[in-house]
């Protein structure tokens, strides 16, 4: 579990220094979706947030 959300978070921030929306969104998804066990509705909101994330970086 450790290195995969080292993992994620690396890349986390890796897209967020991109700013691309797409990439943000996945990201955010495997976030979520590490951080709360594979819950589907933690992936879908790591998705959203990393997606807004990504666009107001990208802006």
């Amino acid at each position: 579990m450790t290195w995969k959300l080292a993992g994620a978070l690396l890349v986390g921030a890796s897209v967020a220094l991109a700013g691309c929306t797409a990439a943000g969104a996945v990201a955010g998804g495997v976030a979520g979706h590490e951080l709360t066990d594979g819950s589907a509705a933690g992936t879908i909101g790591g998705a959203v947030v990393g997606g807004v994330i990504g666009h107001e970086l990208g802006d």
